[in-house]
């Protein structure tokens, strides 16, 4: 197991705070790269299939963020019981949360999947649009367990300070799904492709691919975390505790999910090809805010610590 890091204890906090953010940011930048490679290869078919793509996005963000904020508590808690030094406590965190997580994920998704038809027909998009986004987004839904998976892994992993091996995952994984989105998309020998469908199964794909990762490194126990089989035995008092502490942050990033649905709803309105452009210029606009929510990350992860090490002072000046 990795000890502590004296580092976020002591000494320089500019030099550890931004040896700690800059992979965060790295990773963040990189995850942002699976909507931009769909862009790039979906733009090759045409300005409705880029639409399908855009209106689609903020939909199931919306869903994504419901469970965003139950892996914000599981980095809250893993962070604080690292600093106190508490391992056992800090692997059933990671165990728990998975849990509440897998559970969450399931029920989110299988809803998002039901009611697709409705939230384009209340976003009432094109009839050139309607097919490809509702394939987009049932794949996207049928997906989003292994979204939240992984989003708990680099959570954890965050919140006991091992930010580099996320990084290197998200950077294999947005390469391949580089190179398989225009096999999916268009084929290749008797392979038509799927079109856009073949975008969102790519990304389906390598996002599977990432969760399966994150889960060997558990419970491999190389880096800090060390997971077994009867780790997951449900502990329900903590995934009410984490539940409710995580419950604001999703409620917070579903209301900016919220937002971009009703801008995505007004937008509809102007027609194929303005949809195709707000959702390209939408996703190139959320890659520049990404340095501030990773330096914000960081900065999370480094006052949970000195707080679990009961370091109020060093805290604060974190902040």
């Amino acid at each position: 197991m990795k000890e502590r890091n004296s580092a976020i204890f002591e000494g320089s906090i500019s030099k550890v705070l931004l040896k700690i953010a800059f992979p965060i940011v790295l990773a963040q930048i990189l995850q942002s790269a699976y909507q931009l490679t769909d862009a790039f290869w979906v733009g090759r078919l045409g300005a409705a299939q880029v639409a399908a793509v855009s209106v689609s996005a903020p939909v199931t963000f919306l869903v994504i963020a419901l469970g965003a904020g139950l892996a914000m508590a599981g980095a809250t808690l893993s962070a604080q019981y690292m600093g106190a030094g508490n391992q056992k406590m800090v692997n059933h965190v990671a165990a728990q949360t998975m849990v509440m997580v897998i559970i969450s994920a399931i029920v989110l998704g299988l809803t998002g999947y039901v009611l697709s038809p409705y939230f384009l027909t209340l976003l009432g998009v094109d009839s050139t649009v309607y097919n490809d986004a509702l394939k987009y987004m049932h794949v996207s839904f049928i997906g989003v367990i292994f979204v939240f998976i992984y989003a708990i892994f680099q959570s954890i992993m965050r919140g006991i300070g091992q930010v580099k091996v996320p990084l290197y995952i998200v950077l294999c994984t947005v390469i391949l799904n580089f190179g398989l989105d225009p096999l999916f998309i268009f084929g290749f020998g008797r392979f038509d492709g799927l079109g856009v469908m073949g975008a969102a199964l790519a990304t389906l794909v390598t996002q599977g691919i990432a969760a399966c990762i994150g889960l060997w490194v558990f419970i491999r126990g190389r880096h800090g975390i060390q997971l077994d089989l009867s780790s997951f035995k449900p502990d329900f008092l903590y995934i009410k505790r984490a539940f409710f502490l995580g419950a604001p942050g999703s409620v917070e990033l579903s209301a900016r999910a919220l937002g971009l649905m009703i801008m995505s709803f007004l937008v509809a309105s102007f027609g194929t090809v303005t949809i195709a452009s707000y959702g390209v210029g939408s996703t190139v606009l959320q890659v520049i805010t990404i340095p501030a929510m990773g330096l914000a990350m960081a900065v999370s992860t480094l006052v949970g610590q000195n707080i679990g090490a009961k370091n109020i002072e060093r805290a604060s000046d974190y902040t």
